[in-house]
């Protein structure tokens, strides 16, 4: 639900008349003040707007990826929660995926290999397979610096 993604995104920039929002200052409107989300869905909603592109990170702030002003606004809307939750096994296959991806786009190596590699990795270091395939693209200068808040943001869900 992307375009519903983008009316809660332009929603909550006009409401700030700000261009760029800290992260506090988009999950607290949409849990506490809108009553939208919990706090917990709120953080669920960042990661998805970060993930379909429709917000992206800088520095310490978040920005639209698209232009707020052509988004319509109903009347009384309300978004869907189910639209935006996803489970943490989705969101770690998904950065996984990407991960191994790039490396096989920078190795000319077939996923099967990396994969291979990966677990090698995980299993002689006793780390988990999404820290094993951070190193690997490491050590194959692989660019992932865009990945990094995403691993980071999981493994915290996952020692909650």
């Amino acid at each position: 639900m992307i375009q519903e993604g983008k009316i809660v995104i332009a929603f909550l920039y006009k409401r700030s008349g700000k261009n760029k929002l800290k992260e506090t200052e988009i999950y607290l409107p949409l849990s506490l003040e809108l009553g939208w989300f919990s706090s917990k869905e709120s953080r669920q909603f960042i990661d998805f707007a970060l993930k379909q592109n429709l917000l992206k990170k800088t520095e310490d702030v978040f920005i639209p990826t698209f232009d707020i002003d052509t988004i319509n606004i109903p009347v009384g809307f309300f978004p869907s929660k189910s639209s935006f939750e996803t489970s943490k096994k989705e969101l770690t296959e998904d950065i996984f995926d990407k991960i191994v991806n790039r490396i096989v786009i920078k190795t000319n190596e077939n996923s099967q290999n990396v994969i291979k590699f990966i677990n090698h990795i995980q299993t002689e270091k006793n780390i988990v397979p999404i820290v094993a395939a951070l190193l690997l693209a490491i050590e194959h200068e692989v660019e992932i610096g865009d990945l990094f808040d995403l691993v980071e943001k999981q493994i915290f869900k996952e020692n909650e």
